[in-house]
């Protein structure tokens, strides 16, 4: 079993999220400073030790896998031809955009939300249509009225939800992704619903597929989903996207193709299959490790930093904290606190909606780089505070 708590020098490795300098701390973007599952280690080994890596083709254990792990683990049944392969979520988003809207049209997003939507929209030629999720100060919810004068706009023809959502760590309930199939389905709105953060859940909490909510989320519906955020194989590139309606799926799985990312590296299947058929135990401990460090930083900030608070979140490793009672430009937060301690965060306002005021915080590291920073976060909030507010 992995040691969550093992320090892994990542630096000079051409990692992205190490490439800073030398006294700076990332915990920024959602790469876990984890080593992956055991089993998918050794499997990986056992390919490379075969010398060999020409063209690939998905065998039938990655369906079987993937049929397997959201029949046990969540409760839902997949049949195989739903499913293709994809070199990724973010390019099967990119590639759905473009297949299932024409130029022009408005892509509906609840906002705040993972950032690199807003780029497959607006990259591909599309606009934004944005859904603000309801604050309480406490957490979010989604506005359904809000988003039924959102999705009954003429040029809206599809809605990219994310569940669990990214980064305000909502899992949606049944009873919510039901009301969204339902308006989509009432306005002719396709849906994509990125499910990558899916097995990160808190201990004892359960997600809900979007397609699973009801027979109409099923047949509006593309899910894509990936072992890779659970498991820290993102550089294997390695997904899929499951769509149920077979007209819906020609159209997806036939762009997917057009864009050439439908086909698997020489690593890609194996990592999947190793960490959806043997990897349940090792995740499970991963989220308790997880778990405990959300609540780490929680107790910190109610002791040291009670003018900062993390919004209640239910899944995802990452922690969306309100920093509004300090400033309402956390572009401005996050540059001042990295200049001043080295910690670099994620400034909350790239993923729109309320996110002027939030920092985003990845908390996917060991105790002890954690606790390193807590420490720099109070002393670059304290600072910032005493400049700014002095």
């Amino acid at each position: 079993m992995t040691d969550f708590n093992r320090q892994i020098n990542r630096r000079n490795t051409n990692s992205l999220k190490w490439n800073v300098l030398p006294t700076e701390l990332p915990m920024w973007v959602a790469d876990m400073d984890f080593a992956t599952a055991p089993c998918v280690t050794k499997a990986l080994s056992a390919r490379a030790k075969t010398g060999v890596f020409g063209y690939e083709e998905v065998p039938d254990e990655w369906y079987n896998a993937y049929i397997d792990w959201w029949s046990k683990r969540h409760g839902v049944t997949f049949k195989r031809d739903w499913l293709c392969f994809v070199t990724g979520v973010v390019p099967a988003i990119t590639s759905c955009v473009k297949s299932l809207t024409g130029p022009w049209d408005g892509v509906c997003v609840l906002s705040p939300v993972y950032d690199i939507f807003y780029h497959s929209i607006e990259n591909t030629g599309r606009h934004v249509i944005e859904c603000p999720l309801r604050y309480d100060g406490t957490t979010y919810s989604i506005d359904m009225a809000d988003l039924d004068r959102c999705l009954s706009q003429p040029d809206v023809s599809l809605l990219i939800l994310c569940n669990p959502a990214n980064p305000v760590g909502r899992i949606w309930s049944k009873r919510e992704l039901a009301m969204v199939g339902k308006l989509c389905a009432l306005h002719q709105v396709t849906v994509i619903s990125d499910e990558i953060h899916c097995d990160l859940v808190e201990p004892r909490k359960h997600y809900t597929p979007f397609a699973a909510a009801s027979a109409t989320c099923a047949d509006i519906s593309v899910t894509a989903i990936s072992a890779s955020k659970a498991f820290n194989l993102a550089g294997l590139q390695s997904a899929a996207v499951v769509v149920p309606n077979a007209e819906l799926r020609s159209k997806v799985v036939r762009h997917l193709n057009y864009d050439e990312v439908a086909e698997p590296n020489s690593f890609a299947c194996t990592a999947t299959i190793a960490a959806l058929t043997k990897g349940a135990r090792w995740l499970d401990a991963l989220r308790k490790h997880i778990s405990a460090n959300r609540r780490r930083v929680q107790q910190f900030l109610a002791a040291e930093l009670p003018m900062l608070h993390a919004v209640k979140q239910q899944a995802t490793y990452l922690l969306w904290v309100d920093c509004s009672a300090v400033t309402d430009d956390s572009d401005k937060l996050c540059d001042y606190i990295r200049s001043a301690t080295g910690l670099y965060l994620s400034n909350g306002a790239k993923y729109r909606g309320n996110g002027k005021s939030f920092v985003r915080i990845n908390v996917a590291c060991p105790s002890a780089t954690l606790d390193d920073g807590l420490d720099r976060l109070k002393r670059g909030v304290q600072a910032f505070i005493g400049e700014n507010q002095g």
